[in-house]
C-alpha cells in the first residue's frame, strides 16, 4: 500500500504552522510535505521534523510572488536568473531537512509570448534543475495542473508532461501526479496512471469537487487505491485537500490497510 503524507499547508490549518507537525504526527502520520519552507529558518524545520520523527517528503522551489498570483518561475523567459537563485535555495533547504524531491512548478504563461519560447525556457531550466539536483542525490518533479483552480498554467495534462520528461531526458526528473487536478483536467483515472506509473515519482489526493479530503465528491478512491496497490506503486501520496470539516474529522476515508509508517 502507499505511503501518506500530510500536507501541512492544507492539513492541520487551524494550528500555527510549526504546531503542525506534532499534530500530523500524532494522528500517525509518518511523513509531511507543504507548499513552502521559506518563510522560517531550515533550522527550526529540521527541529520539528527531528522530534516528531518525521519524514519531509516534498516543497516547491520558490514560485515567484504567490500573493501577487505567480504560480512558479520555470517557464518565464525574462526571470531565468532569478529561477536559478531560488534552485539553490531549495537545494540548500533540501538538504538541511533531508528532503530527496522538489517540485518545479511551471509558471503562468504570460499574455503574448509564443508557447514555443515558453517551452524552450521551461525545458532549460529543467536541464539546469535537474543537473544540479541530481549532485545532491535530489530528485525534481513537474505537476500538470488544471486551468480551473490555475488559469494559465503552462503545464495542464500528463501526456504534455510525459513528452517534456523525454525531451529534458534526466533520470531526476518525474512526475508528480495529482489526481484531483487530473480529475478536473482529463479524467480517465485508473489508466492514465497506470501509463504513467513508471515516471510518477510522488502521487497526490483530493476529491473533486470542493477539493476536499476523499469520499467528499465524484471520484471513487477505494477503487483507485486498490489500482495503485495492485499497479505496485511504493512512493509517498500527499493529502493535498481542504478538510471540509476539520482534519481529525475529515481521516475516516484512509484505507485500514494504509501505510502511515514507511518502517512498517
Amino acid at each position: 500500500m502507499p505511503r501518506f503524507a500530510a500536507n501541512l499547508t492544507m492539513m492541520f490549518d487551524e494550528l500555527p504552522f510549526l504546531e503542525r507537525f506534532a499534530a500530523a504526527a500524532e494522528t500517525g502520520f509518518h511523513g509531511v510535505e507543504f507548499l513552502s519552507p521559506y518563510a522560517w529558518p531550515a533550522e527550526k524545520l529540521r527541529e520539528q521534523l527531528r522530534a516528531n520523527g518525521l519524514t519531509q517528503v516534498l516543497f516547491n522551489l520558490p514560485p515567484g510572488d504567490w500573493d501577487a498570483g505567480e504560480r512558479g518561475l520555470a517557464c518565464l523567459p525574462d526571470r531565468i536568473a532569478e529561477f536559478g537563485e531560488g534552485l539553490a535555495r531549495a537545494l540548500d533547504y533540501a538538504a538541511a531537512l533531508g528532503c530527496r524531491q522538489l517540485h518545479c512548478m511551471a509558471g503562468i504563461a504570460p499574455a503574448g509570448l509564443p508557447v514555443d519560447v515558453l517551452h524552450r525556457t521551461y525545458v532549460d531550466n529543467l536541464r539546469r534543475a535537474t543537473q544540479a539536483a541530481a549532485k545532491a542525490g535530489v530528485n525534481i518533479l513537474i505537476e500538470p495542473i488544471n486551468h480551473f483552480d490555475m488559469p494559465g498554467y503552462f503545464l495542464n495534462r500528463s501526456d504534455q508532461a510525459l513528452r517534456i520528461l523525454d525531451e529534458v531526458g534526466a533520470d531526476n526528473l518525474l512526475l508528480q501526479y495529482d489526481i484531483y487536478h487530473a480529475q478536473r483536467s482529463e479524467g480517465e483515472l485508473a489508466a492514465t496512471i497506470a501509463r504513467c506509473l513508471p515516471r510518477i515519482g510522488h502521487m497526490q489526493l483530493a476529491d473533486n469537487p470542493g477539493r476536499h479530503e476523499p469520499g467528499t465528491g465524484e471520484i471513487n478512491y477505494p477503487f483507485l487505491f486498490d489500482h495503485i496497490d495492485r499497479l505496485g506503486y511504493q512512493g509517498w501520496i500527499g493529502c493535498e485537500y481542504r478538510p471540509r470539516a476539520g482534519t481529525l474529522a475529515g481521516l475516516g476515508w484512509l484505507p485500514p490497510r494504509s501505510d502511515l509508517d514507511p518502517r512498517a
